[in-house]
């Protein structure tokens, strides 16, 4: 079964991106929400989604620390990072680069684009 982590810490966002994704749980997707970077690798960690969609600014640790962790110090295969972010500077966009962010998407985000990267990640 694929996974599909959602991590932000406003409850709005999370249960926005829940309910734009909600459609893939009928092609056996789970999805799965955190609402801080610490949870969030934690999570990572144990099982091991194939798609994060990450906030940045969140507390315990934002989501250029958690991708970092993910992609250069932990080197987690398969799992696909999109950053959301309402940060839409090219200063930003090349730090979500640097940590290994594979999309960097900006706030406030088309939800048809959302599902659709999905899909087009998990091959749907």
């Amino acid at each position: 079964m694929s996974k599909i982590l959602i991590v932000d810490d406003e409850p709005f966002i999370r249960l926005l991106l829940e309910q734009t994704l909600e459609e893939l749980e009928d092609e056996g997707v789970e999805l799965i929400t955190a609402d801080n970077g610490e949870t969030a690798l934690d999570i990572i960690r144990s099982e091991t989604p194939e798609i994060v969609f990450l906030d940045v600014m969140m507390p315990k640790m934002n989501g250029f620390d958690v991708c970092n962790m993910v992609k250069n110090e932990l080197n987690i295969s398969g799992v696909y990072i999109v950053l959301l972010t309402a940060k839409g500077q090219e200063f930003d966009k090349q730090k979500g680069t640097d940590a290994g962010a594979d999309i960097y998407m900006t706030k406030p985000f088309n939800p048809d684009e959302v599902l659709e990267v999905a899909r087009k990640i998990l091959g749907l």
